[in-house]
C-alpha cells in the first residue's frame, strides 16, 4: 500500500513570496493525480516540497500515515523524474538505473535484476551498456524514469516528464508511463500543463492557480462540474467560451439570461441546479454563461459574423462576444450565419466570485474523497491574499 496525504502545506520562499498556500489533498494506492496548471501555478514546487527537496513553510506530509515533513528526501520512500535529463554523463544506461540502489548498498544480484527487468519493460535492453551522449531523448528519459522505478519506491513524482519532446515522443513515453502505472505498486503524481496529457492519463486532477488550489476531481467531473470558471476555462480544448457581464431574467416564459442583443432561455435542468436563482432574477447581480465549443454550432436564432474558420471549429463574433462554435464544413471567413446553443449545457458562474451557481446533480459521481468537496476562494478573496501575502517593495529614498 502507498498513499499521500498533505495538511495545510503552505511554501513561502525568503523573498516572501508565497508559491504554494494551504494546500490539501489525499491519495490512494495506485491512484494516478495528475497536477495542472500554467506557468508559476506551483507544480514543480508541490512536488519539490513532496520530495523534500524544498522545505515547506508549514502543514504535514504524510507518506503510508508516516509523517515526513522534516525527512531527508533519500528517506520518503519516492522517486522523482524530472523534465529535463539527470542522468550521468560518465555512466552508462545500466549504471544510471541501478546507481540508486548501489547508494543504498542493494546486493549486486537484486542490483541486476531490476535493472534489468526495468530496462526490458522500458525499451532499453539494447543501450544498457552505452552513455547518455549516443541516447536519443526518448532513451534518455526513458532511463530517467527506469532509474526511479527500480527502486520500487511508494511514491512516484513526475515532473513535466514529456516537456520539450516532439509530439511523437511525448505519444511514445505517455504509453510507456500509463503501462509502468499499471504494472507497479505505490501512488504517481504528475505535473503537467499539457491537458491531453492530464486527461489521457489522470484517475484525478488537481487544479493550481499561483499556488491556489481550484479543484480536485476526475476529469469527467472537471469538465461537467467545474468549481469556478477558471476550472471551466482550463478543462476543456478549444477553451470555453464565456459571455460575461449577463443578467438573469425572470418572465412569464421563464428565466433567461441576458447580455445585449443575446437571451437564452434556461432550460428547466438548468434553473433546477440553479439553487438560489431568485437572488439573481431581475436583479443587479451579473453572471458569466459558459458554452463549450463543441455545444455551439451553426443554425438557430443568434445572428453571426464567421471570423475564422480552423479544421471542426469556427470561430465567430455575436453581438459583440467573439464565440467558438462547430463548423458545419459549409460556413467561411466573412460570411454571415445564424448559431446555437445546446442550453441543457450551460455554465453559468457568478460575475463577482467566479464560482459556479449550479449544484450537482445526479450525474456527478463522488470519488469519495473529502477533497471532492473542497470549494476554492472567490476571485476576490484569492487576489485579496495574494495582495496580503505579496511582498511590498518599498522606494528608497534617494540621499
Amino acid at each position: 500500500m502507498a498513499s499521500l496525504k498533505l495538511n495545510g502545506i503552505d511554501k513561502v520562499y525568503p523573498s516572501g513570496v508565497t508559491a504554494l498556500y494551504n494546500i490539501n489533498l489525499e491519495t490512494t494506492d495506485r491512484e494516478f493525480l495528475v497536477v495542472m496548471g500554467g506557468e508559476k501555478s506551483g507544480k514543480s514546487t508541490l512536488l519539490r516540497v513532496i520530495a523534500g527537496l524544498e522545505d515547506a513553510s508549514g502543514g504535514e506530509i504524510l507518506i503510508d500515515g508516516k509523517d515526513m515533513t522534516e525527512a531527508d528526501p533519500k528517506d520518503r520512500e519516492l522517486a522523482m523524474v524530472f523534465s529535463s535529463s539527470t542522468l550521468s554523463p560518465t555512466m552508462t544506461v545500466y549504471d544510471n538505473m541501478g546507481f540508486g540502489l548501489k547508494l543504498r548498498k542493494a546486493p549486486r544480484t537484486l542490483i541486476d535484476q531490476r535493472v534489468k527487468a526495468a530496462a526490458n519493460i522500458l525499451g532499453l535492453t539494447d543501450v544498457l551498456y552505452r552513455k547518455p551522449k549516443v541516447l536519443t531523448a526518448a532513451q534518455k528519459q526513458r532511463t530517467a524514469i527506469g532509474r526511479a522505478i527500480v527502486r520500487e519506491p511508494k511514491l512516484y513524482l513526475l515532473d513535466e516528464p514529456l516537456s520539450g519532446l516532439d509530439d511523437k515522443l511525448r505519444a511514445e513515453l505517455l504509453n510507456v508511463i500509463i503501462n509502468l502505472q499499471a504494472r507497479m505498486e505505490g501512488s504517481f503524481v504528475y505535473s503537467t500543463k499539457n491537458l491531453s496529457e492530464a486527461l489521457t492519463i489522470g484517475t484525478r486532477i488537481l487544479i493550481l492557480k499561483n499556488g491556489f488550489i481550484q479543484q480536485i476531481d476526475t476529469p469527467s467531473n472537471l469538465y461537467d462540474y467545474p468549481a469556478n470558471a477558471y476550472v471551466a476555462f482550463y478543462i476543456g480544448s478549444p477553451t470555453i467560451n464565456f459571455i460575461n457581464n449577463a443578467k438573469i431574467i425572470k418572465t412569464d416564459e421563464g428565466y433567461f439570461a441576458e447580455e445585449g442583443n443575446i437571451k437564452l432561455a434556461l432550460p428547466e435542468n438548468i434553473v433546477k441546479r440553479f439553487e438560489n436563482i431568485d437572488e439573481y432574477a431581475n436583479a443587479e447581480k451579473t453572471v458569466i454563461v459558459g458554452i463549450r465549443p463543441e455545444d455551439a454550432e451553426v443554425g438557430g436564432e443568434i445572428a453571426a459574423t464567421v471570423a475564422a474558420v480552423d479544421g471542426e471549429y469556427a470561430e465567430v463574433t455575436a453581438d459583440g462576444h467573439s464565440v467558438k462554435i462547430k463548423s458545419d464544413g459549409k460556413i467561411s471567413k466573412g460570411a454571415e450565419t445564424k448559431i446555437k446553443f445546446d442550453l441543457s449545457r450551460l455554465y453559468l458562474f457568478d460575475g463577482e466570485t467566479r464560482l459556479t451557481l449550479l449544484a450537482r446533480d445526479e450525474g456527478y459521481i463522488k470519488t469519495g474523497h473529502a477533497d471532492a468537496d473542497f470549494k476554492p476562494l472567490t476571485f476576490k478573496e484569492e487576489e485579496e491574499l495574494k495582495e496580503k501575502l505579496t511582498p511590498k517593495k518599498h522606494d528608497k529614498k534617494r540621499k
